[in-house]
């Protein structure tokens, strides 16, 4: 029982207790704050370059995509009656330089002519027929 004794005794596992105490503090250290923070900044600068890459990527393809378009020199509104024929009004002007001022006319004699539909429409030089730009 007396060597039983000795086996359990708190000096002969003194060392032990200081050694594995030493090394908790060094797991904690390592494990709560050295590796949680490299890991923190490789990650923030990582999230930071997909953003600004991500950036770049949409910014690219939008300039690419807003290249100037061949905007149309001349407007024309073409009138149909009630069965969807075209169809002619004496009188009124269908020959436009501009869009917005076709599209005012374009109002006007919908509120003149309910009975007939209008059609804004202009030939583009890439293609064969008319393109409608608005349709009222």
């Amino acid at each position: 029982m007396q060597n039983l004794l000795k086996i359990f005794h708190w000096k002969t596992y003194s060392f032990t207790a200081i050694a594995v105490i030493g090394f908790s503090n060094i797991v904690v250290e390592l494990f709560g704050e050295t590796i949680p923070g490299v890991l923190m900044t490789f990650f923030k600068s990582a999230g930071e370059v997909v953003i600004l890459g991500s950036v770049f990527v949409f910014a690219i393809a939008w300039l690419l995509k807003a290249r100037p378009h061949n905007r149309p020199k001349n407007y024309h509104v073409v009138i149909f009656d009630v069965f969807g024929k075209e169809s002619q009004i004496e009188g009124i002007r269908t020959e436009f330089k501009t869009h917005d001022v076709a599209w005012s006319f374009m109002k006007q004699y919908k509120a003149l002519y309910p009975l007939y539909n209008f059609a804004l429409v202009s030939k583009q030089p890439k293609h064969d027929k008319p393109t409608i730009f608005k349709y009222i």
